[in-house]
């Protein structure tokens, strides 16, 4: 009975330390970004602009990113370029089915489901899947992680016609670029 009991008391006592190796970190709404650009094909011009998190968490194990999980409000979509009638103008454009179709599908996700280290500049490479109009498709990102000011950022770019993202006229299709750029910070509480 006695080996019993100390062998429950290892067995406890490991669990309390492994579980209390095991974090998560929720993320900073106010104080996280995602920047958006997309541009023409044939033009020097470009729109840019911003969308807003609704809520994230970020998992780690001894110290190491495992996973996180992200949800973006589509519907907060900005263009930097037109902030008078913003909703008549190209962020109604961007707002309805040509593009992202909010109303049906009013928010977008980042399950990061794989993380790999690269500890001599401390860049990580997540995998996972992006969720926008329902579409999950697999996506790879290279991300800077900064411990000190709990932050991670990262710059990457999609094929927006992957996720049909699309502007519904061949003609106006084809001269937008397919390429839609993200530039990211997360901060985390």
């Amino acid at each position: 009975m006695k080996n019993t009991l100390i062998t429950l008391g290892v067995i406890l006592s490991l669990s309390a330390s492994i579980y209390a190796q095991n974090e998560s970190y929720d993320l900073d709404i106010a104080k996280s970004s995602v920047k958006w650009k997309g541009s023409y094909l044939f033009q020097f011009s470009e729109h840019t602009g911003t969308v807003s998190f609704k809520k994230g968490t970020l998992y780690t194990q001894k110290g190491n990113i495992t996973s996180g999980s992200f949800v973006v409000d589509m519907t907060s979509i900005t263009n930097a370029e037109y902030k008078e009638n913003p909703e008549n103008g190209p962020v109604g454009h961007l707002k309805n089915a040509d593009f992202f179709d909010v109303n049906i599908f009013p928010e977008a996700s980042l399950e990061l489901t794989k993380v790999s280290y690269f500890n001599d500049n401390n860049e990580h490479r997540f995998e996972g899947y992006l969720t926008i109009k329902g579409i999950s498709n697999p996506i790879m990102i290279r991300a800077f992680a900064d411990e000190a000011s709990k932050t991670i950022k990262t710059k990457f770019k999609i094929d927006r016609k992957d996720w049909g993202i699309t502007y519904n006229s061949k003609y106006k299709d084809s001269a937008i670029s397919d390429a839609i750029e993200f530039d990211i910070i997360l901060q985390f509480k």
